[in-house]
């Protein structure tokens, strides 16, 4: 007879292969550089009172890119043609690559959106004039947006960290990927352009949670 232990195992065991069986994958989106303004840059950049220009809706509901585009400037070079995303936020943001940041010259840490604190500044120059950031660019932490009903189904929480499996020829697991979890959120993994491209990923792939604990098990 299988002791206490060994038949809570094979509950859990159970659970997650009918939860596996219903799994048909997280779906992924590829972000390139982007730059979110708020709008004190805004008006620099673009004149006072300026509106940004709604060019398409993006995956996440209320979120959109703009028709705007600007040039970040480091101590070494420069990255034109950056995107702007709406809507205006209370801070200014920028996102970038590994890669960008060996051309702009900078040292950029890994973060969270929003966690910008002790990160470096930057100068944007846009169609009518230049702003100067203290603080404010990142780059992206690897995380997947969800809604509370995903979290249950997933049996994650806000702000845990996960690993997640990516299929096809080039496939293979990332690590640390952050669960942020909102009503407002629609599924989605969130990996950069670098991120994808070394795994072989597009648009049309999937990707599949792995929880630590479980690995652990």
């Amino acid at each position: 007879m299988k002791n206490q232990k060994e038949l809570l195992q094979l509950f859990i065991n159970i659970l997650q292969t009918e939860k596996t069986s219903e799994d048909i994958g997280v779906p992924l989106g590829i972000s390139n550089r982007h730059i979110h303004l708020a709008q004190n840059e805004i008006d620099q950049l673009f004149g006072t009172g300026y509106q940004l220009t709604k060019l398409k809706e993006l995956s996440q509901p209320g979120q959109y890119a703009c028709k705007e585009t600007v040039m970040i400037c480091g101590p070494k070079g420069v990255i034109e043609k950056v995107r702007v995303l709406g809507p205006a936020r209370s801070a200014s943001q920028v996102e970038v690559m590994t890669g960008d940041c060996f051309k702009l010259g900078l040292k950029v840490p890994v973060r969270q959106s929003g966690e910008i604190i002790g990160t470096p500044g930057i100068t944007i120059v846009g169609s009518a004039g230049s702003a100067t950031l203290k603080e404010g660019v990142i780059v992206a932490q690897r995380h997947i947006h969800m809604s509370p009903e995903d979290a249950h189904f997933y049996q994650v929480a806000d702000g845990e960290r996960v690993m997640i499996k990516l299929t096809g020829e080039r496939g293979g697991v990332f690590d640390n990927v952050v669960i942020r979890v909102s009503k407002d959120f629609r599924l989605e993994c969130h990996l950069d352009v670098e991120e994808a491209n070394a795994m072989g990923l597009n648009s049309k792939s999937k990707v599949y949670i792995i929880k630590n604990n479980q690995e652990e098990m």
